[in-house]
């Protein structure tokens, strides 16, 4: 976010097409408001879009959401969602029908889940061997054992789940809650993204776009090694009083510019998006530094094991932005983390083993400092696995083998915000293949987390070619209240 640097002397409208619009000082709305150029426009003011804080419609239970998007697709009835009658059927045909996502490398042959389940807190909720951590705070979560999307392969999957519909394009929840609420931080993004190193999700940026809304709510990456920010610091060359000289200057020009262009949303948003860039270079330093954390907290998010240290890092550091009025934070697994059609006997303890000690920490760290009940905590991917073995080669046993997508039944557990505690809700059918009580899709899943932030979903619209953009279009959708305190 540095800003560019010539040793040229160029015209405006070049300065300006080589900025993309300019950089915009930090005062550049309080001078369009003190002049009047905002109030003077109805049409400018229709179309003002910011990140001030907005008062929602109803009383809210969540401010800030942190969501670690498990993309690929854990398996739920090797870690969630115990089934005793793939035990008895282990090795046999599977007695139903099976909706295959990859029919070249599919079988009809049952596999039971080679991991132990037992009761854990007050609530005896069963969860996994493979899942330790989780299962010390599981009075703390509610699990959903009742997910479905129908859509079953990880880009549409991700997009019902993301933005509402099985295709792109369109914002994603992240940014509608920006949108809709703004931020309680004017030095930080609204809405951050945390990536993995291994790499970026299925459909990439997609995952934290703002559609077509206006640019000011799209996700910020953040990346898992520093610098975090790419070119959040100035040049040498332009440092203190000169960066002040050089910024207050890009500001006139922009006032210039955006006043006689009234209504551009587009420029607006740039602008503000530049001056936010300003003013991070001093916050999102100081709220990205874990160093100033405890070694009992750090230790608590398994940063002292080379196993857990990346992720819980990421973690860490997502309680450290909505602690400090950042909005909504995804935190990623890298591509394909968790899709495991080959060799889930080791895949999969291998993905949870990174990821389950930093999340049960997330929601303890969060308790301590009174954040988790205003803070929804969500785990999840995009989909679970079938109850029979993918891609037997030869009679090699069954190190090799995996579970192919389901999108009709699967789990996530969410915390906080609103959300019960020691709850599970919902059910698949006796072999988990297919959601069949108590049912969530996507669309019940956004409209409850709507109600938790005080919202609308029929009033949180966006005007585009002349028609009211929603994030929740199905008119079936429901609150599940069931889920709620």
């Amino acid at each position: 976010m540095s800003l560019p640097v010539s040793g040229h002397p160029f015209s405006r409208r070049q300065w300006l097409s080589r900025t993309g619009g300019g950089v915009g000082s930090v005062a550049l709305a309080w001078l369009l408001k003190q002049e009047g150029l905002l109030a003077t426009s109805e049409r400018l003011e229709a179309h003002h879009y910011d990140l001030v804080p907005k008062r929602p419609v109803a009383q809210p239970k969540a401010r800030a959401m942190i969501s670690m998007f498990m993309q690929g697709g854990p398996s739920h009835i090797d870690l969630f969602d115990p089934k005793p009658e793939l035990d008895k059927l282990d090795g046999k045909n599977f007695p139903g029908e099976v909706k295959y996502d990859d029919a070249a490398g599919a079988s009809r042959e049952v596999m039971a889940s080679p991991w132990k389940f037992r009761k854990h807190g007050q609530c005896g909720m069963e969860l996994s061997e493979l899942l330790p951590h989780l299962a010390n705070v599981v009075d703390d979560i509610t699990l959903i054992r009742s997910m479905h999307t129908g859509v079953n392969n990880h880009g549409q999957s991700i997009y019902a789940l993301e933005n509402g519909r099985a295709t792109g394009g369109r914002p994603t929840l992240g940014s509608w809650l920006t949108y809709g609420l703004g931020s309680e931080n004017q030095d930080l993004p609204a809405y951050v993204a945390l990536t993995d190193p291994r790499g970026v999700p299925v459909l990439g940026v997609e995952n934290w776009t703002n559609g077509w809304l206006p640019s000011l709510f799209q996700g910020t990456v953040v990346r898992s090694k520093e610098p975090r920010i790419l070119n959040l610091d100035a040049p040498m060359s332009l440092k203190g009083e000169a960066q002040d000289r050089y910024l207050n200057f890009l500001g006139k020009l922009n006032h210039q510019h955006l006043a006689q262009r009234p209504g551009e949303s587009d420029l607006e948003a740039r602008i503000q998006s530049f001056e936010l860039a300003a003013r991070m270079q001093t916050a999102a330093k100081e709220a990205l530094d874990i160093s100033q954390e405890s070694e009992a907290t750090k230790k608590l998010y398994g940063l002292d094991d080379p196993v857990t240290q990346e992720f819980g890092a990421r973690c860490l550091i997502a309680r450290r932005l909505v602690e400090r009025g950042v909005r909504f934070v995804s935190v990623f697994t890298g591509n394909q983390t968790w899709d495991h059609h080959q060799s889930i006997m080791s895949g999969l303890p291998k993905a949870v083993g990174q990821v389950d000690k930093p999340s049960a920490a997330l929601i303890i760290d969060l308790k301590a400092r009174g954040l988790l009940d205003s803070t929804v905590v969500h785990w999840g991917g995009e989909m679970g696995r079938l109850p029979v073995i993918q891609n037997r080669a030869g009679s090699s046993g069954r190190a090799s083998v995996g579970r192919d997508h389901n999108t009709y039944g699967f789990s996530q557990w969410v915390a906080g915000g609103g959300f019960r505690g020691g709850y599970v809700h919902g059910a698949t059918d006796e072999f988990g293949h297919k959601a069949v009580e108590n049912i969530v899709n996507h669309y019940d899943w956004h409209a409850t987390l709507f109600e938790l932030f005080g919202l609308d979903p029929k009033k949180l619209t966006y005007k585009r070619n002349g028609t009211d953009q929603v994030l929740i279009e199905n008119p079936e959708a429901r609150v599940v209240r069931e889920l709620l305190v």
